[in-house]
């Protein structure tokens, strides 16, 4: 299997409900940085995986609509503990949706499968896998 990375970053505020979350129940920040693993079998005829230019401005285009959010505001998220697992997988499917319309070309309807990998810190991350 073949595979590119492309990354970015996020910054969000939001707090969680449940005591696991203990002091993040509490409205913080959160700085993520982003990388969208594209993958697929075989290379395409140009001999890569996805445009890595395409890749990098359709996730730099999915992280812009939620940076800079609290997103306790934002109304997909209404009740919902928006974890790092939990972004990971809508920054994944946003993706998703833009592969499946075409935005990271032709090439890339050969894509196998995505991984979207939020890192909080240097010690901790959360991944989303899909296929394509």
């Amino acid at each position: 299997m073949f595979s590119i990375t492309v990354r970015d970053h996020i910054m969000v505020a939001h707090s969680f409900r449940g005591d696991v979350f203990g002091p993040a129940q509490r409205l913080h920040g959160a700085t993520f940085l982003v990388d969208a693993t594209f993958r697929r079998e075989e290379l395409d005829e140009d001999n890569i995986v996805v445009d890595i230019s395409l890749a990098t401005r359709e996730l730099g285009a999915v992280v812009a609509e939620l940076n800079y959010r609290n997103l306790d505001n934002e109304p997909d998220f209404a009740g919902v503990n928006t974890s790092t697992e939990f972004l990971a997988k809508i920054v994944a499917d946003r993706l998703a949706e833009r592969v499946h319309q075409g935005a990271l070309g032709e090439g890339a309807r050969g894509l196998a499968g995505l991984t979207v990998t939020l890192h909080e810190s240097h010690v901790a991350w959360a991944s989303y896998e899909r296929a394509l």
